[in-house]
């Protein structure tokens, strides 16, 4: 709890006094929200609000645009815990919630997307994003007024890009192609030769690849190299953090790499004019990313194992019930299985229905931007293997009295 200090009536500032406000650092305000005056000893009084006038302040309209369904589902969740059910938290990827903990020698790569997307697109312009794909980046556009275009993801083909659907919905206006690899929600890795064709694909349109590589360290069978490994003249701007592979969720740190082309110096140069105007940065958590990046590393290597336990255990449960299918990850913490909905059904009905009967919280797929019908769902496998196995009996329970329906 902070408290304002109060100042008292002999204290000789313009003879104003000043009532103690409290800010509780979980709840927000509490008592006065400015500081209270006493009346000035006069007969003039603020008019009021002519008629006509409306008594709510209008928000501005991007804010209608942005959702992320990862944390708005959260509430409904608050609802079910109230009933007295408990619930299992599956919607957010955070290793220590789960028993795991940071290295001992450290005791966010989202500000980097942002900037980069404020410095390059403009209202109006396109960018390619998966999907399924992370929240984050239609977020952030409908934020800055650009357009997201969805680029087709195969679950047939191991989550894989179509590539001719990516080139199909190339236009004048697209200025960036989104890759997510190892990739979340799906948990898929691409194979160099696809990310080579990726890479073809927006070099051919004069298209800025922006690279989410913050599994990269989590593949099962070991790192796998950044894209722009591939081709370093050509134009990609790659991201990581902290938060995943080094066990730091919360402490905001990551960086952006920028490739050598001279074609992104002036991006480059755009994105530090940005960041010259954020006023809290992470300073000591900077110091992090050295010890991270230099450090030991073997924590990584029991991570993986743990992730490839959990991520078998979860294909062959999943896989196991009927109407459902469920691509076997192969890097991070996610799975995308599928649901063969009834017709007319969607994915969030599923999702809740499994919430509120189960106490079980996934991600709807719609909300990764993939087709309600389609009835995908993400859910984070981070859970003890006991523990997500008694999950996946629950699910199966679940989905068999949900497709009878």
């Amino acid at each position: 709890m902070v408290a304002v200090p109060t100042l008292s009536a002999a204290t000789p500032v313009a003879s104003s006094v000043f009532a103690v406000t409290t800010f509780d650092l979980a709840g927000g305000l509490s008592g006065p929200r400015f500081p209270v005056y006493p009346a000035e000893p006069t007969e003039a009084k603020i008019p009021r609000m002519p008629t006509g006038i409306p008594t709510t302040i209008r928000t501005a309209r991007r804010v209608d645009r942005f959702t992320y369904a990862i944390r708005n589902i959260v509430a409904e969740a608050r609802k079910v815990e109230a009933t007295g059910r408990t619930v299992h938290y599956l919607n957010i990827g955070d290793p220590i919630q789960f028993g795991f903990h940071t290295p001992p020698h450290l005791i966010e790569a989202v500000e980097g997307i942002e900037l980069t997307l404020t410095a390059l697109v403009d209202e109006g312009e396109q960018v390619l994003v998966p999907s399924p794909t992370y929240p984050l980046y239609t977020a952030v556009l409908a934020k800055i007024g650009a357009e997201p275009t969805y680029y087709r993801t195969d679950p047939r083909q191991n989550w894989w890009p179509d590539l001719d659907d990516l080139r199909a919905r190339i236009t004048p206006l697209t200025r960036a192609l989104v890759v997510i690899d190892p990739n979340n929600p799906t948990g898929a890795i691409y194979p160099d030769s696809l990310r080579r064709e990726l890479i073809a694909i927006a070099e051919s349109h004069g298209l800025v690849i922006l690279a989410d590589e913050v599994y990269g360290d989590l593949a099962y069978d070991g790192p796998i190299a950044p894209i722009a490994a591939l081709d370093r003249d050509a134009a990609i701007i790659s991201y990581s953090s902290l938060s995943k592979a080094y066990l730091a969720p919360g402490w905001r740190a990551g960086w952006l790499a920028v490739g050598e082309t001279p074609r992104l110096d002036a991006t480059l140069a755009a994105i530090k004019k940005l960041a010259d105007g954020r006023l809290c940065s992470p300073g000591p958590m900077q110091y992090a990313v050295i010890a991270a990046l230099t450090g030991d590393r073997s924590h990584q290597t029991v991570f993986r194992a743990a992730l490839r336990e959990r991520a078998t255990l979860t294909a062959a449960r999943l896989n196991a019930i009927d109407g459902m299918t469920c691509v076997p990850p192969m890097g991070a913490f996610y799975a995308m299985p599928q649901v063969s909905l009834p017709p007319g059904r969607t994915d969030e009905e599923y999702v809740l229905g499994l919430l509120r009967t189960a106490g079980i919280l996934c991600v709807y797929g719609s909300g990764f931007g993939a087709a309600p019908a389609d009835g995908t769902f993400r859910i984070v496998f981070l859970a003890s293997p006991r523990e997500l196995s008694a999950i996946y009996d629950d699910i199966e329970i679940f989905t068999r009295e949900f497709l009878r329906q």
